[in-house]
């Protein structure tokens, strides 16, 4: 091994025993915002808010902030999203505080910013929901409400399994036994993906797509129009945990169609991209992410941006086996159509939850943070040699 080579090496070592980060040990909507914006700010980062109309658990404000951090005309952005899914949010908002951190005491390559968007469904971070304060699924809800929304006939057999009014009674132990039926006769895999392809028909169900764009679907189309519209070239990523093997966390392209920079990301990150292209009759996916459903962010994005060169990316951090995930999505989904969140039932059902997206395992935590952060690392890397989307016209 040469000289160079050896110092390479020692450096990268040097990297990863500075790699910290810090996961919450439990809920708390203030305590992530304040961590976030106190490493933005000792980052040097230009920041924004957007106030959310309604409150937290305990009375406290909810916000999507966004840092920029770097030249405010750079057109070439790296753009990490956290908090689609609201409970999801604590994986993605440490991340985006330690990558902060270590960004303070580097230089940024030449013509590129980053740009994080923070808890984008903060009233479900709060509330420790996968969903809004509508119950709307936010990766359900771009789509165009001006024509006739997506129809999931075969929902409608199952939906009276998740309105039951029990929680540990005779009508759950009746919904139990339907859930079963259906598990028995189609499989679990079919089965999950008929309830995550998603409605819009019960405002009561679950993957519910809602009947209007929501506080979260503006807030983050104007963050688009504000700060992304001059970008030549831009990689985003949307920030998951929940679907897929434990401790495995997956970098994926999801969009309804193949995109002019989908080829740049395939060959950027080779076998470790997943492409997921969505139909209403998508065959069931590999990944755990439901192929059958409209509405993703990644597609609004690209939607958002026709004329920059955008690698639109998702992060998902796999947890634990679909059957417990769902257990605790419908526990929860019971919650707040039947329960009290704040009572002694409600915060047992919402630590579960917690712990479902967010697993307390220390080796989870680790390999979550560090595989995001690599992927992070090769996008900006990347960022300067990438080619802009030849003009229209």
């Amino acid at each position: 091994m040469s000289v160079a080579t050896k110092r390479e090496f020692i450096e990268s070592i040097q990297v990863e025993e500075h790699m910290t980060i810090e996961f919450p040990v439990e809920p708390g909507f203030a305590r992530q915002r304040e961590r976030f914006l106190h490493a933005a700010k000792a980052a040097g980062a230009t920041l924004a808010c957007y106030e959310h109309p309604l409150r937290g658990p305990s009375g406290e404000t909810l916000a999507t902030d966004v840092a920029w951090l770097g030249a405010p005309d750079a057109r070439r952005v790296l753009v990490a999203i956290s908090g689609t899914h609201g409970v999801e949010g604590y994986y993605g908002s440490a991340c985006q505080a330690a990558w902060l951190h270590e960004l303070q005491s580097r230089k940024l390559p030449e013509g590129v910013a980053v740009m994080l968007v923070h808890l984008i469904n903060p009233w479900g971070t709060a509330w420790v929901r996968r969903v809004n304060e509508d119950n709307v699924d936010l990766n359900r809800n771009y789509v165009d409400f001006d024509v006739p929304l997506p129809v999931n006939p075969r929902y409608e057999t199952i939906h009276e399994i998740y309105t039951c009014r029990d929680i540990d009674g005779p009508a759950r132990q009746h919904a139990d036994a339907q859930l079963a039926s259906h598990v028995r006769s189609m499989g679990w895999a079919e089965y999950q993906a008929i309830v995550g392809a998603g409605q819009y028909a019960h405002a009561d169900g679950l993957f519910y797509g809602g009947e209007k764009t929501t506080w979260s679907n503006r807030t983050l189309r104007a963050i688009v129009e504000r700060f992304l519209r001059p970008a030549q070239v831009a990689i985003a990523f949307d920030l998951h945990t929940g679907a897929g093997a434990f401790g495995h966390p997956m970098l994926m392209a999801i969009a309804q169609s193949r995109y002019p920079a989908l080829t740049d990301a395939q060959r950027l990150y080779g076998p470790w991209l997943y492409t997921l292209l969505t139909q209403a009759d998508a065959a069931t996916s590999e990944t755990g992410v439901v192929a059958r459903a409209t509405g993703y962010t990644s597609q609004a994005m690209l939607d958002a941006l026709p004329d920059t060169h955008l690698m639109q990316l998702v992060i998902e951090c796999g947890t634990y086996a679909e059957e417990r995930m769902h257990e605790a999505l419908r526990n929860d989904h019971w919650l707040h159509l039947y329960g009290d969140p704040l009572d002694a039932r409600g915060r047992q059902i919402s630590r579960a939850l917690f712990e479902s997206f967010l697993p307390a395992d220390e080796d989870w935590r680790d390999i979550a943070w560090r595989r995001t952060r690599q992927i992070w690392e090769r996008a900006l890397k990347a960022l300067p040699e990438l080619e802009p989307a030849p003009k229209q016209g």
